[in-house]
């Protein structure tokens, strides 16, 4: 018994060496530096379609700015004296200059600020974030860059070649940043069409959807250790 025992240990955790999900990290060049694990709780979530869809149409929504405002005849200024007399002069009947009808009168049943704000559950929130990432990850979508390219001389070039080296040039690329901060590395990748970036913190399922790749800077992988497991179950 004891025997069959250390045999079953053993078998488990060869089935857990091959079942860790790694990621390649690749250096300015586009050669691959080292490769690193993902947490199996963010990128190897089951994908629940509806709640990605409801969080990709509240994120939409939040984006929507209700502003807008008219004043109505008791919010303009003006006199409220009656303009002329009620009968005897052959016009309409009217009480004050800042009726609708006149210039720089009120607006009537025009817009008025409001909000649309929608509120999502933080949890999930989360689910449909991991799911779209795992969904990513499962398309081979998804790339490392390593920590050093923060460093490099900030120009344009550097980091089309390093896209072309990939084959990622001509697509929209999404970077992630471990915090939005200036760098050289935001100012040699700003002006190339189709390459966004965003921290990692401001990350969201729409984003993740919208773009045709996601390239982690490595220090950006470091905060989804904080997550918390089990998720989706």
């Amino acid at each position: 018994m004891p025997r069959l025992y250390h045999k079953n240990m053993a078998t488990t955790k060869k089935v857990e060496k091959k079942s860790k999900l790694s990621l390649s990290i690749y250096d300015i060049d586009g050669k691959e530096e080292k490769t690193t694990e993902l947490p199996k709780e963010v990128f190897s979530v089951s994908v629940n379609k509806r709640l990605l869809a409801q969080a990709v149409r509240i994120y939409l929504v939040n984006q929507r700015q209700g502003n807008v405002s008219t004043k109505t005849r008791g919010e303009v200024t003006g006199s409220t004296r009656k303009i002329y007399r009620q009968k005897g002069t052959g016009k309409a009947r009217h009480g004050a200059i800042k009726a609708p009808i006149f210039v720089g009168g009120g607006v009537a049943h025009g817009p008025k600020q409001k909000d649309y704000h929608l509120k999502f559950n933080k949890k999930e929130k989360k689910i449909a974030l991991f799911g779209a990432l795992s969904e990513k990850l499962k398309e081979k979508k998804i790339f490392g860059l390593y920590d050093k390219a923060l460093t490099i001389e900030p120009k344009t070039k550097i980091f089309v070649n390093f896209l072309k080296n990939l084959k990622l040039f001509n697509k929209n690329n999404l970077i992630i940043l471990s915090k939005m901060e200036k760098n050289n590395l935001i100012f040699a990748m700003r002006n190339i069409s189709g390459v966004s970036f965003v921290d990692v913190k401001s990350l969201n399922p729409y984003l993740v959807l919208k773009s045709n790749n996601l390239i982690f800077v490595e220090n950006a992988l470091l905060s989804f250790e904080s997550k918390p497991k089990h998720v989706n179950k």
